[in-house]
């Protein structure tokens, strides 16, 4: 009997920069019974696709993981075919702080920013 198993461990498919693995570990240690973290992907926004952040209970038996730093980041199997080869990174401008998506599959016509239409640079940091 051949027995097929689920790899569901990332290496390389998507890259978190220090800063941003700084703020996520900090926003996840802020919080309760908290797994780890989900990048997700939705579409329908003014520029494309649009990426996202929110923390994790429970993963599902089919999330791909991410592990840095004692950080679990949780990304499903759709939603990757979307982000493999991107940055995730904290950036702050004047008192503006947000996380941002590098070198997002361009093909999707993602705007590379983490929040809504009227997001300018983002959206998703305090």
């Amino acid at each position: 009997m051949i027995v097929n198993t689920f790899e569901n461990k990332l290496s390389n498919e998507i890259n978190v920069s220090q800063e941003a693995l700084a703020q996520l570990i900090e926003i996840s240690g802020n919080e309760g019974d908290t797994q780890g973290v989900r990048v997700f992907v939705s579409g329908g926004g003014c520029n494309g696709m649009e990426y996202g952040m929110t923390l994790v209970e429970t993963p599902t038996e089919f999330d791909f993981v991410y592990e840095a730093e004692g950080l679990n980041i949780y990304v499903d199997s759709v939603a990757l075919g979307f982000l493999t080869g991107v940055e995730i990174d904290y950036k702050t401008e004047g008192l503006n702080k947000s996380f941002v998506f590098r070198n997002v599959f361009a093909a999707t016509g993602g705007s590379g920013t983490c929040g809504t239409c009227g997001a300018v640079g983002g959206g998703c940091g305090s």
